[in-house]
């Protein structure tokens, strides 16, 4: 005779077979997409301003605006100019902090846009068709 726990461990021992699930997409939720966007906006936005402020360092810490106040006051006649008084970290940073509001804007426009464009799109396609398997 065996036990319960032979037999369970026999059946285990078996190879399940792969199943497969087709379901359709036929609605995004407007508001979920807005969400979504407007994260994604956000952590885009973030990575933009940080990435801005690594890349002024490095071009700071190399000494290429050093080299370009050389050149620029070699080709102008001010003997004075220094290209860090315009282009200083703090307005690069203002800059991009502004081109990053205004990513996050349009970002979650164009989530909108598209969700309401998708579940606009359906009604003549039927949906997107998607298949999983457990393999």
């Amino acid at each position: 005779m065996s036990s319960v726990a032979e037999r369970l461990q026999q059946k285990s021992k078996r190879k399940s077979p792969a199943k497969q699930v087709r379901l359709k997409l036929v609605y995004i939720d407007f508001w979920s997409a807005v969400k979504l966007s407007f994260l994604l906006a956000v952590c885009l936005g973030v990575v933009l301003i940080v990435a801005t402020f690594l890349v002024w360092i490095v071009l700071d810490s190399t000494g290429i605006f050093k080299s370009m106040d050389e050149l620029l006051s070699s080709i102008l006649t001010q003997p004075d100019f220094h290209i860090t008084d315009s282009f200083g970290l703090g307005p690069v940073t203002m800059f991009a902090a502004i081109v990053a509001i205004l990513n996050i804007i349009v970002g979650t426009a164009l989530g909108a846009v598209v969700a309401m464009l998708y579940n606009f799109s359906v009604r003549v396609t039927g949906g997107l068709l998607i298949g999983f398997s457990n393999n």
